[in-house]
């Protein structure tokens, strides 16, 4: 397994010098270097895990990854499924600061890609952001405000965390539910179960380069994407690694010409 440095939370930048005719502190803008971060967010049995873990052993190319189980070792019910191999730490307690911790040792371990399933749990789990707003709250008597003084910064810190891994990072959420009454195909109304938004801090999917929607019917939309190819995709019942990975791997592999 290759080794791969410890985190550094700190933007990802180049310490190249400028090329001649560039402005002094400008450098070429390059993809060098550049890992991905993914995100996932769907209902239960949208199919997030699965994909979640496809993507992950994709852009690995081979190499075992690493896998961070919120989800009472749900993952491990996939090992060897198409070949895929990883390893996995379970976690019970989901305060944000245990995930820099898990990141901080898998860096240390060399994994190439990590995957975090699910990231909804650092929010409202045991001891999530929502939970360290509460307690912080309750020493000032129930002051909100003063509870998320205290909160923000862990929840800043574990999004840091996360985009400076230095390998590929690929996170599921849960998505929050609602049942509508939708019309079928015979023409009578039927309750529908559909995705809201994520179940982590409002927007953060817009950290990740890709940003992914799953639904009951294990279909993908492309919410957002840095990676061309996959803008605005629709995807029944995607490959992770053929449909998702390697697009991504080729985009960030892509340099034009200097």
């Amino acid at each position: 397994m290759n080794q791969l440095p410890p985190p550094v939370r700190r933007a990802q930048t180049r310490q190249d010098q400028p090329a001649a005719g560039t402005a002094a502190g400008f450098r070429p803008a390059t993809k060098d270097g550049r890992k991905a971060r993914v995100s996932l967010q769907g209902v239960s049995g949208s199919g997030k895990t699965w994909t979640g873990l496809s993507i992950a052993w994709g852009l690995a190319e081979g190499n075992r990854f690493g896998v961070i189980d919120t989800e009472n070792g749900a993952s491990s019910l996939y090992v060897g499924e198409r070949g895929i191999q990883f390893d996995t730490l379970q976690m019970d307690r989901y305060d944000p600061r245990l995930l820099i911790e898990a990141l901080e040792s898998a860096a240390k371990a060399g994994y190439p890609v990590i995957a975090v399933d699910s990231l909804s749990h650092f929010w409202k789990g045991t001891d999530g952001t929502l939970d360290q707003v509460e307690k912080a709250a309750s020493r000032f008597g129930g002051n909100s405000f003063a509870g998320w003084k205290e909160g923000t910064p862990l929840q800043n810190d574990m999004v840091e965390a996360i985009l400076t891994y230095p390998g590929h990072v690929v996170a599921t959420m849960r998505s929050q539910t609602e049942w509508v009454l939708q019309e079928n195909a015979r023409g009578r109304r039927e309750p529908v179960m559909v995705g809201m938004r994520a179940e982590q801090r409002k927007g953060i999917e817009y950290e990740f380069d890709i940003a992914v929607e799953m639904n009951i019917e294990n279909r993908l939309r492309v919410l957002k994407s840095r990676c061309p190819a996959l803008h605005q995709q629709v995807l029944e019942r995607p490959d992770g690694v053929r449909d998702l990975a390697k697009p991504i791997l080729d985009w960030l592999r892509s340099n034009p010409a200097q």
